[in-house]
């Protein structure tokens, strides 16, 4: 396996021709925190990267030191000699299996270090678009289901849809202050301008869906790819605060910097935009930084965090945390987040309604969105299917398309199952529907008693409508008892 992160297709696009200010371009310059310099230095960690839709991403850290990919052997021809031994493909191996894999303790480690202290993971994979243009907000506006036109400085988690309300993507979504280009953090513009954060494995399909949208409409917009230019960094944990208050040069107390807001700052003399978001359900920020910077950044925030215990994380271990928070309460005390995985627990054909998304819909408001009348129609008529929480006191291992049975009927199938390592126990979000036909209401959650079917195997389930770990949200906030 090839250690090298992937690179999208090398494809020309042509800008869009529906309107003559609307353009379209993508940068091609590789990032050097997503190509082999970062892959090598994160080996050099104990890295074992996984692939996930056509990229490869750090997946778990070997505790037994580096195991770096063997050049392909060509299986002895070309007068290549065959490997003998490879450390790395053997560690893979044993991936594969209906139990817990070999290095589950490995992987609770690195979720307890972000529970308990601080964690790094590298999440450069992620696509970054700039937005901007004469019709930049009647865009966003039309495009996101959330009011995404807060005050410049602003992040906003929302949705975008399709004609049928099905939901085509989940991102963050910044506004920036209209100024002069400062790339790759910033573009010029003399008016209403965005930053979309967008993950990695589905950032093609979203580009095109956003470019589809905006010729349909006929919007005077640029949407500017510049995921080769940055990479990003996210510090999660109870001490991340005390690590970055270290390395960055602004106050990153609750009032100088609340959750869900972003700005450039300093980062060990480099200019970095800085978020305060989080996947995980724990204090944390995310940094998105230009490609020359990251790896000067990466050891800055490593150097600091030394002292305060933090280690290098995995996405194995983000898939744990994320399904154990499920989702989290911002600081406004009146928006909830919910942590999907879109492709997964999240998909074309699931509305935000029946996934839980609903607050990221600005149906209050009169302002029209795509998908919104299908929406509407759906809250009129009631949910014949929802997303629920599910967790078994069993330690078995689930991965998904586990059957859900309520009182003994078949309701549905777990879309994502991990296993939660802070509340220790198997953690599933499937979506249910009632078999009567009826709407799949609260009551039909609460009143139910559920199993979850494992290889012919049932397991009494607990639903649950609240998130099962940190239910008051207060880990976000930076408010640990």
């Amino acid at each position: 396996m090839a250690l090298a992160i992937q690179r999208r297709q090398q494809r020309m696009y042509k800008p869009l021709r529906a309107h003559p200010h609307h353009t379209s371009t993508r940068t091609r310059s590789r990032c050097v925190w997503r190509a082999s310099v970062s892959a090598t230095v994160l080996t050099e960690q104990g890295c074992m990267f996984q692939e996930r839709h056509g990229w490869e991403r750090p997946g778990w850290f070997s505790k037994d030191g580096p195991a770096p990919a063997l050049d392909y052997d060509y299986y002895g021809f070309y007068d290549v000699p065959k490997n003998t031994t490879d450390k790395y493909r053997d560690l893979l191996r044993k991936e594969y299996t209906f139990d817990f894999p070999p290095h589950h303790d490995v992987i609770k480690d690195e979720c307890m270090s972000c529970r308990q202290d601080v964690a790094v993971f590298n999440m450069s994979y992620f696509g970054k678009f700039y937005l901007s243009g004469p019709d930049a907000k009647q865009a966003a506006d039309w495009l996101f289901t959330a009011d995404v036109n807060k005050k410049p400085g602003s992040t906003v988690y929302t949705c975008m849809l399709n004609k049928s309300g099905g939901t085509e993507a989940d991102m963050t979504v910044s506004r920036l202050e209209p100024g002069a280009a400062n790339l790759p953090l910033a573009v010029e513009s003399d008016g209403d301008a965005y930053y979309l954060a967008i993950g990695g494995g589905v950032a093609e399909h979203n580009w095109n869906h956003i470019r589809k949208v905006l010729q349909d409409q006929g919007f005077r917009c640029r949407l500017v790819d510049h995921s080769e230019d940055m990479g990003m960094l996210s510090i999660q944990g109870p001490k991340s605060r005390q690590v970055l208050q270290e390395v960055l040069d602004t106050d990153l107390s609750n009032e100088a910097f609340p959750f869900s807001t972003h700005k450039i700052v300093n980062a060990a003399g480099h200019q970095v935009r800085a978020m305060r978001l989080s996947f995980v359900g724990e204090l944390g920020w995310e940094l998105h930084i230009p490609r020359d910077s990251c790896l000067p950044v990466y050891d800055a925030v490593m150097a600091a965090g030394a002292k305060h215990g933090i280690i290098n994380s995995g996405y194995r271990a983000i898939d744990s945390l994320s399904i154990e928070k499920g989702r989290s309460l911002c600081l406004s005390g009146n928006t909830l987040t919910w942590y999907r995985h879109w492709h997964a627990d999240l998909r074309l054909d699931d509305t935000p309604l029946e996934a839980g998304l609903a607050f990221t819909c600005k149906m209050k408001s009169s302002i029209p969105f795509l998908g919104r009348d299908r929406l509407e129609k759906q809250k009129k008529e009631g949910l014949r299917r929802r997303i629920v929480c599910f967790t078994i006191d069993d330690k078995v291992p689930m991965f998904g398309l586990e059957a859900v049975f309520r009182n003994g009927v078949p309701v549905g199938h777990l879309r994502r199952s991990d296993y939660g390592f802070f509340i220790d126990k198997t953690i599933g979000y499937g979506y249910i529907r009632n078999p009567d036909g009826g709407a799949a209401s609260l009551d039909f959650v609460r009143s139910g008693d559920f199993t979850l079917e494992r290889m012919g195997v049932t397991y009494k389930a607990k639903a649950h409508l609240k998130s099962p770990f940190d239910p008051e949200n207060k880990r976000v906030k930076g408010i640990y008892a």
